[in-house]
Order: structure tokens, then sequence, then C-alpha cells
């Protein structure tokens, strides 16, 4: 499916990184082949799955310009976010993600500290100028933080928990509109 109006297509399907983690990195690249021969091409990771950067960054090596890398970063401030992503980019073996992700964003506030002066806004920014990220977004876990983050800034994408039972409840839907009137 097409990401939104980049030009890329990614499979229906995605990888979570934390599936390798604490597995021996014989069996972590076996999935990870297994999975690119079924035609999966989204590939997401955080830091704070466990050992999965580690484990993930060796096994996607030999499909690394075939795939479409995630990464995330729970930080909110500059200083931590940077180092993060250096961290990350260097234990996933790789010069860039494809798309870099604000974690969790679950409140007004967090959001309020990634726009701060020194906030990790800044890195992302620098991040996609130096091309270390093609992408910029965010997942959130509150609606209110959701539409915050798209009023505040032009991210390319938003990963959000939509599912059927909260639809109804009336979590999800302001988030879903919000994200296509940004072209998020």
């Amino acid at each position: 499916r097409p990401y939104g109006k980049t030009g890329v297509d990614l499979s229906i399907l995605g990888f979570g990184g934390i599936v390798v983690a604490k597995l021996e990195q014989e069996e972590a690249n076996r999935i990870v082949a297994e999975v690119v021969e079924r035609g999966v091409n989204y590939f997401d990771v955080a830091p704070s799955y466990s050992d999965a950067e580690e484990k993930l960054g060796p096994a996607l090596e030999p499909y690394r310009k075939e795939v479409f890398l995630a990464c995330k970063t729970g930080e909110r401030s500059k200083a931590a976010a940077s180092a993060e992503l250096a961290r990350s980019l260097e234990r996933l073996r790789t010069d860039h993600v494809d798309v870099y992700q604000l974690h969790g964003l679950s409140s007004v506030e967090e959001v309020e500290q990634v726009f701060a002066p020194d906030g990790a806004i800044e890195v992302f920014e620098a991040a996609k100028r130096e091309g270390k990220a093609r992408f910029l977004g965010f997942s959130a876990h509150s609606v209110e933080a959701a539409l915050l983050a798209l009023d505040r800034y032009p991210f390319d994408s938003v990963l959000f928990p939509f599912n059927f039972v909260c639809w109804f409840g009336g979590f999800g839907p302001q988030v879903l509109e919000a994200a296509k009137a940004k072209g998020a």
C-alpha cells in the first residue's frame, strides 16, 4: 500500500522487531530472511525492545536496500534523542532509517516537551536534513496527544492503535481524519 504521498509502497503486513529480541543471531537472521522472501518490506524497531536493534541490524544487512526501516525514540529532549538516534543507527548497521518516530506520545505535556526549545523535534529535523531519516512520524496512545502533534508539525506518518472496539467507543476516528487532512 502507498505510504502516504511519498511514492513508497509498503507491505500490508509489517515486521515488529521485538520478535527477534533475545533470540540467537542465527535464528533472527533466518526469520528475517523468511519474511523478506514472503514479501514483507516494513520493519519496525525501537531501543526499548530489549536487544532487538542489535539482532535486527545484522539480520537486515543483506536486505537493507530492499526494506523500509522504521525506528522510534521515547526520548523527548534534544540531547537524549540525539544520543539514542546515533546508538540506533550503529546497532542497526545503517546510515539512515526510512522513518524516525517519536515513540508513544501519551500526553499533551509530552508533545509540549518535544516542541520546546532543545526538544526532540530539533533532532528529527536535523536527521532529515542530514539524510539520517527519510521521513518523520510519531506513534501515540492518546487521541489528544496525536491531534496536537499533527497540528504542530507536518509529520509524514502516524502510528496509532486502531481497533474495532475502540473505534466505536470514539477512540481513533478523529486521529484518522486529522491525519488524512494533513496528508500524513
